[in-house]
């Protein structure tokens, strides 16, 4: 039978009782509000099962204004069918409920629709935690049971030709609008499957709500943008969930429109708005163990696509190399993010992944290619009060002997702490970086007060 048809025969029956059998009547609106809990919880999943087995299987689920219409034509049907009555508040609520199982996250979806909201985090199917303005918090939404929480994993991972099971018991992907997603099963996780989104906002923040933030001040912002427009090479480092990804994109909207650009990660989340941007994303192996492909293929690939500029979401293991050598190699003004606390622990941790490409290079070596690409580290830190800010701005200045030179251009001063926020702020150190002149060739100049008035400038 036809969807149509099934419909049509849901319609006719509008205003039948319940023939041999008692009334059906259930009445939510009004309960005691455990009755009112035990009864709704029934009823969704009562009407949900029926409307997933009356449903079309060739229904085009992309078509979503469509299937809603459908899905609400059967639901009131349904609804007259079983002669339930609901207040207009607790119809629409139940029917938003039924048509996020059907076609969404089930009961992650108005948590996606939460603006306020960066991160959400599934421990099991009972304990739900949202991250809001940097602070953790327990939500009320539940899953029914860890089948019902590993259907949504399913549908999550299968449209991206993935898949999550105790042969593969760990995942990572995206949503369609690019929220980052980490899903691990048992039995590596022992509280049944844990599920944590990255959420993506669609407006990409920019450095001038960063400033609005207290994030970073409007001197390093004009610094930085001239150290991108003069193909500096910067690393981006950070604690995780301190916004690296955020200030990464911030940074790449400095690149000039006319440069080709090659992005490399493992689930996209960049939103670069130039013209002339090629997104590549890595792939896991198969279900045979086939076909991946790495950051490192991806890195590797890169270099033959004629790029001006090569920007990796993220380096964590042996792409490190290579992508050291691509900024060696003439691709300046490359830039990525790396998981470190401090600047110094920023360059151990790319020293330890060129070793993980099993370069066998004196450690010297090592630090002498890292010396020479790089440029610039800016430091991320999640302050106490949740806030983000960048913490340093430090310059790759060489090598003395066997250890690399730095030197912070600006460095976050902690005043205090007033009603627990952090008071503070990114000042300049006075010294001015020794590849001014590189800016100034590219036609930049930037004003002595930037590096801080007075401040003592190095030739």
């Amino acid at each position: 039978m036809s969807l149509l048809r099934r419909i049509e025969k849901a319609k006719q029956q509008v205003g039948r009782t319940g023939e041999g059998g008692p009334d059906r009547r259930v009445s939510v609106a009004g309960a005691p509000p455990s009755v009112t809990r035990d009864t709704f919880k029934d009823l969704k999943t009562r009407i949900q099962n029926k409307l997933i087995a009356e449903l079309d299987p060739t229904l085009d689920v992309s078509r979503e204004e469509e299937v809603r219409r459908t899905i609400r034509e059967m639901y009131e049907a349904l609804l007259a069918e079983e002669r339930i009555v609901l207040s207009r508040a607790e119809r629409e609520r139940l029917f938003e409920q039924i048509v996020a199982e059907i076609l969404g996250l089930g009961p992650l979806e108005p948590l996606l629709r939460d603006p306020t909201i960066t991160e959400i985090m599934v421990n099991g199917p009972k304990n739900i935690y949202v991250e809001r303005n940097g602070k953790i918090e327990r939500v009320r939404a539940t899953f029914e049971s860890d089948e019902h929480l590993m259907r949504i994993i399913e549908r999550i991972v299968a449209p991206l030709g993935r898949r999550i099971d105790e042969s593969v018991p760990y995942q990572d992907a995206r949503l369609p609008d690019g929220s980052r997603v980490n899903a691990i099963i048992p039995p590596l996780s022992l509280i049944g499957p844990v599920l944590t989104i990255r959420k993506f906002f669609k407006i990409p923040l920019t450095a001038e709500r960063l400033i609005e933030l207290g994030s970073i001040t409007p001197e390093a912002v004009e610094f930085l943008k001239a150290c991108v427009q003069a193909k500096l090479n910067i690393v981006v480092s950070g604690g995780t969930g301190t916004g690296k990804t955020t200030l990464l994109n911030v940074l790449s909207a400095f690149i000039p429109n006319d440069e080709r650009i090659i992005t490399i990660e493992n689930a996209a989340e960049l939103q670069l708005q130039q013209e002339h941007v090629v997104p590549l994303e890595s792939r896991p192996p198969n279900i045979e163990g086939r076909g991946e492909v790495t950051i490192r293929d991806l890195v590797i690939n890169s270099l033959r696509m004629r790029p001006d500029r090569i920007i990796v979401g993220e380096c964590r293991g042996p792409e490190a190399f290579d992508m050291l050598q691509a900024m060696n190699t003439g691709h300046e003004g490359s830039m990525t993010t790396i998981h470190a606390n401090t600047p110094r622990d920023a360059l151990a941790r790319l020293e330890n992944m060129i070793l993980m490409a099993g370069m066998d290079l004196p450690h010297r070596a090592i630090r002498e290619q890292i010396a020479s690409a790089l440029d610039l580290i800016v430091q991320l830190e999640r302050m106490r009060d949740g806030s983000r800010k960048v913490v340093n701005i430090s310059e790759i200045e060489g090598m003395e002997g066997d250890v690399i030179v730095m030197s912070d251009i600006f460095k976050f001063e902690l005043a205090g702490y007033e009603k627990g926020r952090v008071i503070g702020s990114l000042r300049p150190t006075g010294i001015r970086p020794k590849f001014m002149d590189r800016i100034e060739a590219a036609g930049i100049h930037l004003p002595p007060t930037i590096f801080g008035v007075g401040g003592r400038f190095r030739l």
